[in-house]
């Protein structure tokens, strides 16, 4: 019992843990484990993956999805980011989607962490955060998984592309466009 109490003193509230983040304070971690979450006291999300829920007034908040990715993928290169970020640019995109996209170097595919899916790209550049540029031309890119009509759309991608810095949209594209956003936008930023 002094083994789980002194592995429990480690625990932070509202922290997400490897497996392999717990062995360094038990020699039993998968049983002190077990018992944890038998408790209550962690949260398996994921094979390996645990959570020490944050209390709130409204009960237990989930955790934190760039605190969860990161402990996923064991790495803090990765952007974060969801379609509905398209709305932002005002190019009649107006759809809502439940789905959370992760841009890295490591992982791709279809993921569930936590009750949440994620939708896991390996990308070989992205950028550290979310601009407008990286978006309209990930939009651009993205076209067809999109519930908007993509000619109404590409008519306001361009008009959207002649508003913003061209020389920052040029090196965004240049870095993230594949061949269609090349296309589309190769002749706002030449």
């Amino acid at each position: 019992m002094g083994k789980l109490r002194e592995l429990k003193k480690h625990l932070r509230r509202g922290a997400v843990y490897r497996r392999a983040d717990l062995e360094q304070w038990s020699h039993a971690v998968d049983r002190h484990l077990g018992e944890l979450v038998k408790e209550g006291t962690l949260q398996k999300l994921s094979h390996g993956l645990y959570y020490y829920p944050k209390e709130t007034a409204f009960g237990y908040a989930p955790p934190d999805e760039a605190a969860l990715v990161r402990s996923f993928l064991k790495d803090d290169a990765f952007l974060l980011t969801s379609p509905n970020a398209y709305n932002t640019l005002g190019v009649g995109t107006t759809q809502l989607y439940n789905k959370r996209v992760v841009y890295n170097h490591k992982r791709h595919g279809v993921f569930e962490l936590g009750g949440r899916t994620f939708y896991f790209h390996t990308k070989p550049r992205f950028p550290k955060k979310l601009t407008p540029e990286f978006l309209l031309v990930d939009l651009v890119n993205n076209l067809e998984g999109l519930a908007e009509d993509p000619k109404e759309v590409l008519a306001n991608v361009d008009d959207r592309a002649r508003e913003m810095d061209v020389k920052k949209l040029g090196q965004a594209v240049k870095a993230y466009g594949g061949v269609r956003a090349k296309r589309v936008l190769g002749p706002v930023v030449n």
